[in-house]
């Protein structure tokens, strides 16, 4: 396991969600979710690859009959901030009349939700969509987007961790923890 301090001045500045502290959200966010949707079927649209740990520490917390997909979709490219262009690697699954909650990391500029948000209207024929993120930056979103259920508010910050990463590093983190900003290119 990695000890909480193996990545602090080795990447991570600090500390902003500790494990437990993320599992007692994901406790909450659970139980209303779980109101929400009492007496339907969940599909749970997970998009890759940062909501994995986020998705199953969630959807094992839930009591409801659920089906778990995944949307392999990016907009940041290896880099610190979107790109601007939502790129899908792959085709939508099969989400007709499905009660679909979509999980994400990260709610950032709004871009990727709204592109996923835009083809299910278009394409999928679901009974309902709602979103729910494991974190929302506080700052003003280039699409209009909104997610149903948030987890914690954040600065606008670089942050890893818990399934969040920089190019593909640090997901493993038991933690959020905002990325030493040495570590990013200038």
């Amino acid at each position: 396991m990695i000890h909480p301090d193996d990545y602090l001045g080795n990447g991570v500045e600090a500390i902003l969600y500790h494990e437990t502290t993320i599992y007692s959200r994901l406790d909450d966010l659970a139980r209303e979710i779980t109101e929400d949707y009492r007496g339907k079927e969940i599909t749970a649209l997970a998009v890759l690859h940062g909501s994995i740990i986020f998705m199953a520490d969630l959807l094992r917390r839930i009591p409801l009959p659920l089906q778990m997909e995944s949307l392999n979709v990016s907009s940041y490219h290896g880099g610190t901030e979107s790109s601007g262009t939502v790129t899908f690697h792959q085709e939508l699954p099969d989400l007709e009349g499905k009660h679909v909650l979509i999980l994400d990391d990260i709610l950032d500029t709004g871009r990727t939700l709204h592109a996923i948000r835009e083809r299910l209207d278009k394409e999928a024929k679901v009974a309902s969509t709602r979103v729910c993120v494991l974190l929302q930056k506080r700052k003003e979103l280039a699409e209009d987007v909104a997610a149903d259920y948030v987890g914690f508010r954040i600065e606008d910050e670089f942050v890893v961790g818990y399934g969040l990463d920089y190019q593909g590093r640090y997901r493993n983190l038991p933690y959020i923890g905002v990325l030493n900003a040495a570590d990013l290119p200038s």
